[in-house]
């Protein structure tokens, strides 16, 4: 599975960011977010396939803030086969992958954190939702999550954040929430918790 993407390569002793954009993004647009959280790392930006009135999402949604779950799970499962290419294009095998999401980016990163442990296990979420109701109950042991939510979030209510974090723990993911007073965006607050998080990784 191919998508349009941009790659810049880093340090290979850094982890390696796969950068998933929100609503109407592209592949440029986490890319100063990605040399925040950790400069010398390799990039891995990809565009969203699916097109909503022009503007490029993850999957498809029925309704503000209600997912088409089929298109979800269809569309985590592309983003892997993606990730896994990628891997091999650019000699990335061995190398830790930690997704960077924001909005719908951040639900499509969720998504494969709970679908597909093989390909991922580590992601920073900015503005998630729960992505999937009812996903297969993988062991997460080995999966870190870093969730960071507005308190005043229309577009990604905290009680479903909640939810995703409720699905995350029963499985046995290590999860770290953050929470803002704002809406729907990345604070400055929220790129330092998760810049931390990032570098603390537990041996």
């Amino acid at each position: 599975m191919t998508l349009e993407h941009d790659y810049f390569e880093g340090d290979p002793a850094a982890p390696v960011l796969l950068l998933l954009h929100g609503t109407g993004g592209g592949t440029g647009d986490l890319v100063g977010l990605g040399r925040e959280l950790s400069p010398s790392s390799a990039l891995l930006a990809p565009a969203g396939p699916v097109s909503e009135h022009g503007a490029a999402r993850w999957f498809r949604r029925l309704a503000e803030g209600v997912f088409d779950y089929e298109d979800v799970v269809v569309r985590a499962n592309q983003l892997a086969d993606f990730v896994l290419g990628a891997r091999e294009r650019y000699g990335l095998a061995g190398r830790r992958l930690v997704a960077v999401g924001f909005s719908n980016g951040a639900n499509i990163a969720g998504a494969l954190t709970l679908l597909r442990p093989d390909v991922l296990t580590e992601a920073a979420l900015f503005a998630s939702m729960l992505p999937v109701p009812d996903p297969p109950a993988h062991d997460l042991g080995k999966t870190r999550v870093f969730l960071s939510n507005g308190e005043q979030d229309p577009m990604a209510p905290l009680p479903s954040n909640e939810q995703f974090v409720k699905l995350l723990r029963e499985r046995g993911a290590d999860v770290t929430i953050d929470r803002h007073p704002g809406g729907h965006q990345v604070t400055l607050a929220a790129v330092a918790a998760a810049k931390s998080w990032l570098a603390d990784r537990r041996q």
